[in-house]
């Protein structure tokens, strides 16, 4: 299985590193055979919001060969909104009917301007509610909204939610657990 992170300048450091470490843990505690991660930009190194600058494990045209993607947020989101060359690569790269597509806090502005959520609901992140929904979508007050093969998560701990919905729909129910044992505190 090919998974794929979107990244861009100024992304939320939570909403990349927290689904990549979990996910990573799959083929790290070898849960499931030829399981792979990558981290996928516009350019070879992108800088989040925080300053840290990291090197991109894969261009964009790995999204065409990904079973799966997410979209990271971020205040970068607002540049690739307006952005034609990165929306156009987006939406050639993407295959919602073969893929599953899901975002992460304001990620799901990129995929209601994919028209990935038309006609679906969704959730982002609180204070990209009304601009979400200003895109047409009705959008939920929720912490995980899922249709099929598309989900969209608000807030960055439902990452946590998200990843746990793509390692079940990739992988099994049993491996997604396995993974979210290995972060949980004691105690629980």
């Amino acid at each position: 299985m090919k998974i794929a992170i979107l990244v861009f300048d100024r992304f939320t450091d939570l909403d990349v590193f927290l689904p990549w470490d979990l996910l990573s843990r799959v083929s790290r505690f070898h849960l499931l055979p030829n399981w792979e991660v990558k981290l996928v930009g516009t350019a070879s190194h992108h800088t989040s919001e925080n300053g840290l600058t990291i090197p991109m494990s894969a261009s964009l045209s790995f999204l065409k060969t990904a079973d799966a993607v997410l979209f990271a947020s971020g205040p970068g989101v607002q540049t690739l909104l307006t952005d034609p060359s990165v929306l156009t690569q987006l939406h050639s790269l993407l295959d919602p009917k073969r893929q599953l597509i899901g975002s992460i806090c304001s990620g799901s502005l990129l995929l209601a301007k994919l028209g990935l959520l038309d006609g679906l609901t969704a959730t982002t992140y609180p204070t990209r509610m009304k601009q979400l929904a200003a895109m047409g979508v009705e959008v939920l007050d929720a912490p995980l909204v899922i249709h099929d093969r598309i989900a969209t998560a608000a807030g960055c701990l439902a990452a946590i939610d998200l990843t746990r919905w793509l390692i079940q729909t990739l992988a099994s129910q049993e491996i997604a657990t396995k993974v979210l044992a290995s972060v949980r505190p004691n105690g629980i």
